[in-house]
């Protein structure tokens, strides 16, 4: 199975760069021919392209949730995300709507789709750091992730 772990978010806003970070971990364990991990700072139409062709895909990005304990760590399926579809504009779609839009156009998304959406903080410092709280999640994440992927073996 033809796997893609991607780390989402901005590296040099604090929290938001938490997707990044578990991924950079990530990256120097797995020794897999099929698995590829990935980083990138991207939204919208522009994450189709990075989905395309894999059967699986495991994403890691941050989250800021109404009631959220920061450094809580969801995983999520598509379906969590149904009730926020919505369309704007080209250059701001959500996760569900995007989706969408590529089931329709016929593009070969993965047919499994997880989402490790980490609480954090603050994502408006500039800093190339998180927060301690959100930093201490990655090692706990890594560990979630790593035994998603071994029960998929």
């Amino acid at each position: 199975m033809k796997t893609l772990i991607l780390g989402l978010g901005k590296p040099i806003l604090c929290d938001d760069g938490i997707g990044h970070y578990v991924a950079q971990k990530l990256e120097v364990m797995i020794d897999r021919q099929n698995v590829q991990v990935k980083q990138a700072s991207i939204s919208g139409f522009y994450f189709l392209e990075l989905l395309k062709g894999y059967d699986r895909a495991i994403i890691i990005d941050a989250i800021k949730t109404h009631n959220g304990k920061v450094g809580d760590i969801y995983r999520l399926e598509p379906a969590a995300f149904d009730k926020t579809k919505h369309e704007t504009s080209a250059h701001h779609v959500n996760f569900a709507t995007v989706l969408e839009f590529g089931k329709r156009l016929g593009i070969p998304l993965p047919r499994e789709i997880v989402v490790y959406a980490i609480e954090v903080d603050d994502v408006n410092s500039f800093r190339e750091s998180c927060t301690p709280t959100v930093a201490g999640t990655i090692p706990k994440a890594v560990n979630m992730i790593m035994e998603d992927l071994a029960k998929a073996d």
